[in-house]
C-alpha cells in the first residue's frame, strides 16, 4: 500500500494531473474531438474527459507516467470497474448518446512526447 500524501504533495499531484488532462484535451482537439464533460464524478468513479466526435462518444482516461509501460498499467482491473460506474452514470444522465458508438479510450503522458491516444483502449462491461 502507498504511504498517504501530505497536503503539499497531494496539491502537486492534482497540478500534475490536471497539466496531463490540459495536453491530452488539446491532442484530441487537434484529431477533432469536442470535449463533452472534463473530470466527470459519479457512480463512485470519475472519467478524466468525455469526447465526441462524430456518432463517436469516447469516455477518456487520461495517465501521466514517466514511461508508457507504466501509464498502461495504472489502468488496472480496480480502476476500470470505477470508470465503468462513472460511464454508466453519465449515460443515465444523457441518454442522446446512448444511440451513438460508445468506447473507452486512453491518453497517455509521458515526458517530452506528444500525448499518445490509444482509441478502444479498455472495454465497457456492458
Amino acid at each position: 500500500m502507498a504511504a498517504r500524501r501530505t497536503p503539499p504533495q497531494r496539491r502537486a499531484a492534482l497540478r500534475h494531473g490536471m497539466h496531463a488532462e490540459l495536453a491530452a484535451a488539446a491532442a484530441l482537439s487537434f484529431k477533432f474531438y469536442r470535449v463533452l464533460a472534463w473530470r466527470y464524478r459519479g457512480g463512485g468513479g470519475e472519467i478524466d474527459l468525455v469526447v465526441r466526435r462524430g456518432r463517436t462518444v469516447a469516455f477518456v482516461e487520461v495517465k501521466a507516467r514517466a514511461d508508457l509501460d507504466a501509464a498502461v498499467l495504472a489502468i488496472g482491473s480496480v480502476k476500470q470497474e470505477r470508470f465503468a460506474r462513472a460511464v454508466r452514470h453519465w449515460l443515465v444522465r444523457n441518454p442522446w448518446a446512448t444511440g451513438l458508438t460508445l468506447r473507452c479510450d486512453a491518453v497517455l503522458v509521458v515526458p517530452r512526447r506528444w500525448p499518445r491516444h490509444v482509441p478502444d483502449a479498455f472495454p465497457l462491461p456492458f
